[in-house]
């Protein structure tokens, strides 16, 4: 959120924090959910750089394109491990997944 608006918020009695905060998450959670979402992220700036579109992605993993779009959203119904591998089935190395995750 811009300075000035959260500036502006404040003056009217109302209070900002992270969503972490808000959802009561312990640092671990908080972790967990950022490593989920660099993974997801990761993904989908891998399938633009390659230009490929979800569906044409989705052939190559022998899976769907709404399984894709899930993957890219961060979906807690998919698995880090179809997450990695999905990255790795798009020719990411052992130290792209580190630069992801680190």
């Amino acid at each position: 959120m811009r300075e000035t608006k959260r500036k502006q918020l404040a003056a009217r009695g109302w209070t900002s924090g992270s969503a972490a905060e808000f959802l009561g998450l312990s640092a671990e959670e908080e972790r967990y959910v950022e490593l989920r979402v660099r993974l997801s992220e990761g993904l989908r700036q891998r399938r633009l750089q390659r230009r490929l579109t979800q569906g044409e992605l989705a052939r190559a993993l022998h899976s769907s394109q709404s399984r894709v779009a899930k993957m890219e959203a961060g979906d807690p119904s998919v698995s880090l491990d179809l997450l990695v591998r999905s990255l790795l089935s798009m020719g990411a190395s052992n130290r792209d997944l580190a630069k992801l995750i680190g």
